[in-house]
């Protein structure tokens, strides 16, 4: 009663099986390390050719929003929409919505694609420079558009004349760096890497 496999019950726990397999432990990777020096520069080439992304989006923006059509009302200038005319206020501001969102997306991906360079520094940079890029968007977005339906001559009182689209909310520079961001973030987590990838190979 007291033996098992003819050992005895003090013995069975304390004498190895000759015939098992040794475990040896598995080997501890370190975790990497966030890279921040190696990564400034790259940042900032990041930051500065995402914010020049601006520019096209200003000028796209420009052709594309629509105007208004407004009459001219009395002598000191004043201005009425046509009828349906002030809808294309939203039409204005959802174009350069989509624009953005589009925008922001692609400096996103783009930035992920820098594979050696993964991480959080170049993430801040990208955002920085969706940030940027939205800022000159809205700013010489009107400008443009400004000039595209500049007026010429003084308008006679019952006039049409076309009045350059505005943006009329300055929250919607946010939605390129928002999208960025979220871009960015969903690759980080869909990738699963503590590295995230930046080592070749």
């Amino acid at each position: 009663m007291g033996e098992t496999s003819g050992k005895p019950a003090h013995l069975s726990s304390s004498v190895p099986d000759p015939w098992s397999v040794p475990m040896l432990p598995k080997p501890r990777r370190p975790h990497p390390k966030v890279v921040v020096k190696a990564d400034l520069l790259p940042a900032v080439s990041v930051l500065s050719t995402a914010g020049l992304l601006g520019f096209p989006l200003a000028w796209l923006w420009s052709r594309l929003a629509p105007p208004q059509r407004m009459r001219v009302i009395n002598a000191e200038g004043g201005l009425a929409p046509l009828e349906l005319e002030s809808w294309h206020r939203f039409d204005d501001l959802a174009i350069y919505g989509f624009l953005a969102l589009a925008a922001g997306l692609l400096i996103g991906v783009v930035t992920w694609l820098l594979r050696e360079r993964r991480g959080p520094v170049v993430l801040i940079a990208a955002t920085g420079g969706a940030t940027l890029a939205g800022w000159l968007g809205t700013t010489m977005g009107v400008s443009f558009a400004n000039g595209r339906y500049e007026i010429g001559a003084a308008p006679a009182v019952g006039d049409v004349i076309l009045k350059a689209p505005q943006i009329e909310s300055t929250w919607i520079m946010l939605a390129a760096p928002l999208m960025t961001t979220l871009a960015y973030t969903l690759l980080t987590a869909w990738n699963g890497r503590e590295d995230l990838g930046r080592r070749l190979g």
